[in-house]
């Protein structure tokens, strides 16, 4: 009665486990999990192909630690007992062959999804894409388009089924840009050009964050990507062209000092070689000067 109990707790502890994971999975939004573009959408098919091509190992791994504590326990007087056993060829092949597999399985799934995820690759689309310069400061998110004169803080938008190619620098420390519904982040450092190409596949605001830790006003260095119809987009476009103050070197010097929690700011972009200006401040001058 007493071996039974403990067989059915095990079980039982086991089911609730998987049973509570699943539970928080399914009442929780997890971003990477819920892609609303393209890259993201391959990103966590990758993810997902992945950890169960590793369950493969871990699950039997867990299992048979449970199977053998329970089976060859002190009080088990009936397991055999094999001191001069060395080899079973059959165990041997599983617990190399099997590992070895999978792990050239993720070889090569690692090596396409590298070339293929490229956040260099430009995306391909029928499309013209938009171009959209951005500038990581102490503690907010500065948005330039460089084609349609115009910037923001805090707020990117764009249309839906529009490819968009980020450029990405820091006029602070080394931060990281990251819309987890759209695709994986990437480094921002100054006078460093990175380079992200996204695109979103349907309507909707998605939450933008910075994925590395960069002092005081981190937790509020949050910004919203808006994915609209084009005629919204071309509308957001020359409503700001209409309101919005002029963005010159001196308001951008203005906007450089520390603050946290900036609220969404709309500019008319005054100096048009602002980005470049900014990558080339920290650019070593050259010997002929």
């Amino acid at each position: 009665m007493k071996k039974t109990f403990k067989i059915v707790l095990s079980v039982l502890i086991i089911l609730a486990t998987i049973a509570l994971s699943i539970m928080y999975i399914s009442s929780h939004d997890i971003a990477v999990l819920e892609p609303k573009g393209i890259i993201g959408e391959k990103e966590r098919d990758l993810i997902i192909t992945a950890s169960l091509l590793m369950l493969i190992v871990v699950i039997p791994v867990f299992v048979f630690t449970l199977f053998f504590a329970w089976k060859y326990r002190a009080s088990n007087e009936k397991a055999k007992h094999t001191p001069d056993w060395e080899h079973n060829y059959i165990a041997e092949y599983c617990w190399w062959g099997v590992p070895l597999v999978i792990i050239l399985v993720l070889a090569i799934i690692t090596w396409k999804s590298s070339h293929e995820l490229n956040p260099f690759r430009p995306i391909v689309s029928d499309k013209k894409p938009i171009e959209i310069q951005v500038v990581a400061l102490d503690w907010k998110w500065l948005f330039i388009y460089p084609e349609h004169g115009i910037a923001a803080i805090n707020f990117v938008q764009f249309p839906e089924k529009t490819p968009l190619n980020f450029e990405i620098t820091s006029d602070a420390p080394m931060n990281s840009f990251w819309i987890p519904q759209l695709g994986g982040q990437i480094y921002a450092m100054p006078a460093m050009r990175s380079k992200l190409h996204l695109m979103a596949n349907e309507i909707g605001s998605y939450r933008g964050v910075s994925a590395n830790i960069s002092g005081t006003g981190f937790a509020g260095m949050r910004f919203t990507a808006n994915s609209t119809s084009d005629e919204d987009f071309h509308a957001w476009v020359q409503m700001i062209k209409q309101s919005a103050k002029p963005l010159n070197l001196d308001e951008y010097d203005q906007l450089v000092a520390p603050s946290e929690y900036h609220p969404v700011t709309y500019y008319v972009l005054a100096q048009e070689d602002l980005f470049e200006r900014i990558l080339m401040k920290y650019m070593a001058p050259s010997k002929e000067q």
